[in-house]
């Protein structure tokens, strides 16, 4: 039997998903303070589809896409004494992509230990989706007990994210949806509005009187961030937390969005658009936080405090399909890729 093997999917170059190829390789070798994990699942993402199909700051083709993994520890670099091989661990890449592959080399300290009791696809789902809701609604928004927030994309990765972790807060949650998606939001705690069908600025009014503390708008474009920053009422924080549009609309999408976040701020109206901290930077900044609000969340969903919503697992070798998915929308939750270890 020959040597095992390495297969990740590689983008060749910006194009439609097609442009997703498999390459098969030896097995990476982890340095000194790395381990190599063997992937159970990796998380798909709109900002995977983003980057694959439009130029956006980031990595530039050849790349393996891929920000969060689940997986065993399958070996160790010198000086690795935090984890073990065999220990099954969650990790995100912190930007650095790659874990749309069936081995992948990380620093140890990325590493979480998945609890006995979780499903591998339910842990990779609360990954980046949780830790950027987290870093949304604690860090950037500074939520208050009590105050009112509205989730747009309620029933997405993120968005679903923010209505357990605003409920769990304390908070007064309204959440954006399709019709078809308004069980699942008000399941998960949150007040349903159905943004195809009715104006959401005019149905929060009605709703709440003055509007909400907080936006969190994943959609992004210059006309959807002028409408969220209508639903705050004084002294609201409009919090750009994604650009989900681009997923078609591309570059287009971001100078209008970022003329609003800068037209929030300085019209005289108390309200405010707060950038940071964010996703970019923060984790890697406080290793400490990332890995301790990972390990809560872990045992909240293990205790039935948290629930991961899944919309589609896919094998790693079908990563094409997965995009199309994603690109078509209508659906909600994670997007997940499953290999065959």
């Amino acid at each position: 039997m020959g040597e095992a093997q390495n297969r990740r999917v590689v983008v060749m170059e910006r194009g439609e998903p097609g442009v997703l190829q498999i390459r098969q390789e030896d097995l990476p070798e982890p340095g000194a303070g790395e381990i190599r994990v063997r992937t159970f699942v990796a998380g798909v993402s709109s900002y995977d589809v983003m980057l694959r199909g439009h130029w956006f700051p980031g990595q530039k083709p050849p790349y393996t896409p891929g920000e969060d993994v689940v997986g065993v520890v399958d070996k160790v670099g010198d000086g690795v004494s935090s984890v073990e091989v065999g220990q099954r661990v969650a990790l995100w890449t912190f930007g650095d992509a790659g874990g749309y592959a069936e081995f992948v080399c990380t620093p140890a300290d990325r590493a979480v230990p998945v609890p006995d009791a979780l499903d591998s696809v339910d842990a990779v789902a609360l990954v980046v989706n949780y830790l950027t809701a987290s870093v949304a609604m604690h860090q950037t928004a500074r939520v208050q007990d009590g105050e009112r927030i509205l989730a747009h994309g309620a029933a997405g990765g993120v968005g679903s994210a923010l209505v357990q972790l605003g409920v769990r807060a304390g908070l007064d949650v309204y959440g954006t949806a399709s019709a078809y998606n308004h069980e699942l939001v008000r399941s998960l705690g949150a007040t349903p509005i159905d943004y195809r069908r009715e104006d959401f600025v005019a149905q929060i009014r009605d709703l709440t009187g003055d509007g909400v503390d907080v936006v969190f708008d994943v959609i992004g474009g210059g006309r959807q961030l002028w409408r969220s920053s209508k639903a705050l009422r004084k002294g609201g924080r409009l919090i750009m937390l994604g650009m989900a549009s681009a997923v078609k609309g591309g570059m287009k999408k971001i100078p209008g969005s970022m003329a609003v976040v800068g037209l929030v701020k300085l019209l005289p109206n108390g309200k405010a658009a707060p950038l940071g901290p964010g996703m970019e930077k923060y984790p890697a900044e406080n290793m400490d936080w990332y890995r301790k609000t990972l390990a809560e969340f872990f045992d909240m969903a293990v205790g039935d405090k948290l629930r991961p919503v899944i919309a589609e697992t896919f094998p790693l070798l079908e990563a094409a399909r997965a995009h199309e998915f994603i690109e078509r929308g209508g659906y909600a939750g994670k997007v997940v890729l499953t290999t065959d270890a």
